[in-house]
């Protein structure tokens, strides 16, 4: 102000001592003011400048507490939804698709009617069956028929053969008795006892009797004859009986199988489950073994399969020396692909028996309870089991990590608010957070943004922000072992063996 002043003092007295001059005096002046003013703007900026140079403000950044508490350590393994029994409905007959019975994506139950196959060419088939099997029957029939005659007809023979060794030993007792005439009558015939007459009858009797018996004999042998010929007839008609019998079998064979494929025209379903939707459209053709109508899956318990690498399965038992648990008394959790936590536990099921010679790995299978039929079979969701807990862990956020060339390093603000960058080794990821092994102390507080913006040794305004976002705390994420995210778990300190 005291410059302005002496410079207006020194105007008002130049004007008083010139004389006016008129126009050119007037434009003089005017000029006088216009530099008058700037001179006033250019003091005003210069002080401004210099009040700003004076006092900077320091850079804001982000800053949250390192975190310390017991910390379980997960392992996470990628795996797939597998139905608890799935069916493929393939057509078991060829034949025209007529309706559909049954709402696609429904629940079906065993025995429910799912489709209907064409069965009139089937029909046919079943009936022609049945006619073949009836005549094959009637066959049979006369078969046995024939053997019952042809056995009494061997009876018959056997009586025959009977009766004429009867009349053998009755000719034979007759030619015996007029034997015994002859012999009688020839000594009283040389010497006139009898008459000659009375013994040429006994000689002509005693010669009947003899051709008696040879009759005799010889209807025995006819007889006999006569029954091997009946036997023969017999085994004829028991050969006969034995096709017949065959015969009726192939029959009936033919027969249920005409039947089996006449109820393959009605689809349904084996199990209880959920059916998906149809694969062809009705009027279409389905061919015999080869066409899927629909798939039926029972998804409730639901299957959940994943892959152990070899090393983390050799880790586990190495783990597991000396402490025995059942691995089905391992709780698991399911995370799905949106990230939530699948609300029911499951249990570890099954190992493979094999280790695979292209992967490395062995394949296990976990069970979910589903009754809400959220899980449907072919899902991606990431299977996590606790594998040990860490005490005294601490904790700093993720965002708060910085990777530089493999060497992982945090800045870390000081009570009189100085930045240090400090190198720290780093455990396993807790969901939003990250475990430092080496580095940090609890309660030290490490910047979570702004870090980009400053250096070491700079003077900074820390701004506190929570360490994990609203609603993560207690959700435990995905564990690795490792700095870097892991594709499966990593072993545990306690964990049974399988």
């Amino acid at each position: 102000m005291s410059i302005l002043h002496q410079i207006t003092n020194d105007k008002s007295r130049a004007d008083r001592a010139r004389p006016r001059r008129g126009r050119s005096g007037r434009l003089a002046q005017a000029l006088g003011g216009l530099l008058v003013l700037g001179l006033v703007s250019l003091s005003a900026g210069c002080k401004d400048a210099a009040t700003v140079a004076a006092t900077p403000e320091p850079p804001e950044v982000q800053v949250t507490p390192v975190l310390q508490k017991d910390t379980p350590i997960y392992s996470e393994w990628v795996g797939i939804t597998v139905g608890y029994v799935t069916a493929q409905m393939r057509a078991r007959v060829t034949g025209y698709l007529m309706s559909q019975e049954y709402t696609e994506g429904a629940f079906v139950k065993t025995g429910d009617l799912l489709f209907r196959i064409d069965p009139r060419p089937y029909q046919a088939a079943v009936d022609q069956a049945e006619g073949n099997h009836a005549l094959a029957q009637g066959q049979l029939a006369q078969a046995q028929a024939q053997l019952a005659q042809a056995q009494a007809q061997v009876e018959q023979a056997k009586a025959q053969i009977a009766q004429s060794q009867a009349e053998v030993t009755k000719a034979q007792a007759n030619q015996r008795r007029t034997q015994l005439d002859v012999d009688k009558y020839t000594p009283l015939a040389q010497d006139g006892s009898v008459s000659q007459q009375e013994f040429d009858t006994a000689a002509q009797n005693n010669l009947a009797n003899q051709a008696a018996v040879v009759s005799a004999r010889a209807n025995v042998e006819a007889a006999r004859a006569s029954l091997l010929r009946m036997q023969a007839t017999v085994k004829q008609a028991q050969a006969d009986i034995a096709r017949a019998q065959a015969n009726v079998q192939a029959t009936q064979a033919a027969l249920d199988n005409a039947h089996l494929n006449l109820g393959w025209t009605r689809v349904t379903s084996p199990i209880d489950g959920l059916a998906g939707l149809r694969n062809i459209n009705i009027g279409d053709v389905a061919n015999q073994d080869q066409t899927v109508l629909t798939t039926v899956s029972t998804i409730d318990p639901m299957y959940v399969e994943f892959q152990l690498s070899e090393t983390e399965y050799l880790r586990y038992h190495t783990a597991a020396e000396g402490t025995f648990q059942r691995v089905e008394d391992i709780p698991l959790e399911l995370i799905l692909a949106d990230g939530t936590v699948y609300p029911q536990r499951g249990k570890f099921n099954a190992l493979d028996l094999n280790v695979s010679s292209t992967t490395g790995t062995l394949r296990l299978r976990s069970v979910f309870p589903n009754p809400a039929a959220l899980l449907r079979p072919g899902q991606y969701a990431k299977v996590r089991a606790a594998a040990s807990l860490q005490t005294g862990a601490l904790l700093v956020p993720q965002r708060a990590v910085q990777d530089v060339q493999g060497n992982f390093q945090v800045g870390v603000v000081g009570p009189d608010n100085t930045v240090a960058i400090r190198a720290v080794k780093v455990g396993p990821r807790v969901g939003t957070l990250w475990v430092i092994t080496e580095g940090l102390k609890p309660g030290e507080r490490v910047i979570v943004a702004g870090l980009q913006n400053v250096h070491a040794g700079a003077v900074v305004k820390p701004l506190p922000v929570d360490a994990e976002p609203a609603g993560a705390a207690g959700q435990p994420g995905a564990v690795s072992t490792t700095g870097t995210p892991a594709p499966t778990g990593a072993p545990s300190q306690r964990h049974p063996s399988n």
